[in-house]
């Protein structure tokens, strides 16, 4: 499928991180929507490593190093996995069931950004087989998506709270989380039992994604006085 690339502001609020300032930040066209569906540069790749060259470096904090700005925080913070408690609500587990998934590596409530600009809170569930988006308001699937199809993940060299997830079969996925580091993290790994290919993790602080499958958008990253200024462009 030919996949063209478009963009627009938006503020997470985070105690712990630096205030992220934002443009122009629509609601979410049900047509869009689809059930199922801090070392070591590689500097001629323009892009991380996802392995140490060398010891004294945690799993977790590979894939942030030299490139990636991180809060102090975040460097040690300890991963939970599910900050929902998954088990406890029975809408979720009925959608895990459905779908035949019994693992949760991550779950947690998220900023997700629809193709028109709007930002919908979501919660993103992520197993060892399949990201799923699900709408906490009224308790439904709104979109499934395999490990399998995933391509890469991108995401700016500064300290802010977006993360973009490129899947080429379908529209791209920008949302936003205080615990990105840890989404990353497990993505990663998740991806690697999941895929023959390895994930790829792109740092840039301008990168374009697909908000939808014919709407492409550039979100840029600057850094200001007092925080991270973050403006999404549609292309």
């Amino acid at each position: 499928m030919d996949r063209f690339r478009t963009q627009r502001r938006v503020q997470i609020d985070d105690s712990r991180s630096m205030p992220t300032k934002y443009d122009d930040v629509e609601d979410e066209d049900p047509s869009l929507v689809q059930n199922g569906n801090d070392d070591g540069v590689d500097e001629q790749e323009g892009r991380l490593p996802l392995r140490p060259t060398h010891g004294n470096i945690s799993d977790d904090q590979v894939l942030f190093m030299g490139i990636k700005v991180r809060r102090k925080a975040s460097l040690h913070r300890d991963y939970k996995g599910d900050y929902i408690d998954v088990p406890s609500h029975p809408f979720l587990m009925k959608i895990l069931q459905k779908q035949g998934d019994k693992k949760v590596l991550f779950a947690d409530r998220v900023l997700k950004f629809t193709g028109s600009g709007k930002m919908k809170q979501r919660i993103l569930l992520i197993t060892d087989f399949a990201i799923y988006i699900v709408d906490p308001e009224t308790d439904t699937l709104k979109r499934r998506i395999a490990l399998a199809v995933v391509e890469k993940m991108c995401l700016s060299e500064l300290s802010d709270n977006f993360f973009a997830i490129v899947i080429p079969t379908e529209y791209d996925l920008l949302m936003a989380s205080t615990r990105k580091s840890e989404i990353v993290t497990v993505l990663v790994e998740a991806t690697k039992s999941s895929s023959e290919d390895e994930l790829e993790v792109d740092f840039s602080n301008s990168f374009e994604y697909h908000a939808a499958s014919n709407l492409v958008k550039e979100i840029q990253f600057e850094e200001v006085e007092g925080g991270v200024k973050t403006r999404i462009l549609r292309k």
